[in-house]
């Protein structure tokens, strides 16, 4: 006997929405623009999720939750598709994404991506803590590479900065 699939493609989404990104659990893979599309068809779902960053050491993690989501819930035969065009961008972060962000202590995208972001050192990331613009760039990368490594001169402490991109 043949299994159909019974969920719709936005009842998946909604499963999918539960997915945290492991390296920032406090927001979704959806919140973060990864989860762009779900095929359907009679036997089978494809999830189409776009990486933040080429080489992403989460993204493994991500296909596996996500795997391990859909067959728990009856969806037999899933497959997770990596699309890298159109590049993942910041812009497709919403408001609400970047607020979590900054109550996490991971100073969020000031800008959008089509804007000269290259040298973090000539924008003015505001401290996630204290809130000050007192803040110098230690390095380009900080704890992934999509983040650098900023210091808040005021308040003292160390926080990342979601590279715009």
């Amino acid at each position: 006997m043949v299994s159909t699939i019974s969920h719709t493609k936005e009842s998946i989404f909604s499963l999918l929405s539960t997915i945290v990104d492991p390296e920032i659990p406090v927001v979704s893979i959806e919140e973060m623009g990864m989860l762009r599309d779900v095929n359907i068809t009679n036997h089978s779902c494809e999830v189409i999720i776009t990486p933040t960053y080429t080489g992403c050491p989460a993204m493994g993690i991500i296909e596996d939750d996500i795997m391990a989501l859909l067959q728990q819930n009856g969806i037999e035969n899933p497959s997770v598709k990596l699309v890298y065009s159109p590049a993942w961008t910041t812009d497709w972060m919403t408001e609400a994404t970047k607020e979590k962000l900054r109550k996490f202590g991971i100073a969020a995208p000031i800008h959008s991506s089509c804007a000269n972001w290259l040298k973090p050192t000539n924008v003015s990331v505001k401290c996630p803590k204290c809130h000050s613009e007192n803040t110098k760039v230690i390095s380009q990368f900080g704890s992934t590479a999509c983040k650098a490594l900023y210091s808040c001169k005021d308040c003292q402490e160390p926080f990342d900065y979601f590279k715009c991109h």
